[in-house]
């Protein structure tokens, strides 16, 4: 399957020089290239097709490769900046019979060129942290033992949602002192007073008291052995 070329950078307008012979090993300068009169003039493009990173130079109209400069790292022999300017590069373009030459590039806006350095740092920094992420691939790692120990536990505190969206949690609920019946309430538990004596109660066994509270009454003793006397009054209980 062949695979895609990656645009990395356009620039529609660069210029071409030649470049002469350097004279002195600090660098080639731009001064030197006869700057009015530039020999080519076109468009740039940055590629990247498989482990190959590309610069090409081609027509603005008909896209026409002018020359291409294969780039394996930067900075590298491969494109150079000059040494009295940041808007021009030395570039080593090659044919495809392997032949290699010299020319010189430019750009009349400043930021294209700082677009260009930014693009090849940006490329090489990825392509170092891809090879380092396949080195480390293929060294073998410890395997892990997620078994228990011996003597070892473990605690989970689960959660339910219930039906009306509430949690209740899983912990065990503390039990009620005393067998798990729930104390009294404070004050202690009153019980309601009897009922008021009717008007058909007997004064005569009123309590006590003198509040008319009315209760029931054992049936007098038998003024026989054997025999017992009904009350006069049908409100009174016998037992």
């Amino acid at each position: 399957m062949d695979s895609y070329e990656s645009v990395l950078l356009v620039k529609n307008e660069v210029f071409v020089f030649k470049v002469p012979p350097m004279t002195t090993n600090r660098g080639h300068k731009a001064a030197d290239w006869n700057l009015n009169d530039p020999q080519w003039t076109g468009r740039m493009r940055l590629v990247y097709k498989d482990t190959e990173c590309v610069l090409k130079l081609e027509d603005k109209n008909s896209g026409e490769l002018f020359a291409k400069c294969p780039i394996d790292k930067y900075p590298g022999v491969a494109i150079e900046p000059v040494s009295d300017s940041s808007r021009y590069f030395v570039l080593r373009i090659q044919d495809d019979n392997g032949r290699s030459a010299f020319i010189g590039v430019g750009f009349s806006d400043r930021s294209d060129s700082f677009d260009l350095n930014v693009a090849l740092q940006d490329h090489f920094n990825w392509l170092k942290k891809s090879e380092e992420i396949e080195k480390e691939k293929d060294v073998p790692k410890p395997e892990l033992d997620l078994r228990f120990k011996e003597g070892e536990t473990i605690k989970i505190n689960m959660k339910i949602t219930k039906k009306d969206g509430s949690e209740s949690s899983s912990k065990p609920k503390a039990k009620v002192a005393g067998g798990g019946l729930l104390p009294p309430p404070p004050g202690g538990v009153k019980i309601a007073p009897p009922p008021a004596p009717s008007v058909n109660s007997s004064p005569s066994h009123a309590a006590p008291s003198g509040k008319g509270e009315s209760w029931g009454e054992f049936a007098s003793a038998p003024s026989q052995a054997g025999a017992a006397t009904t009350p006069s009054n049908p409100n009174w209980v016998q037992f």
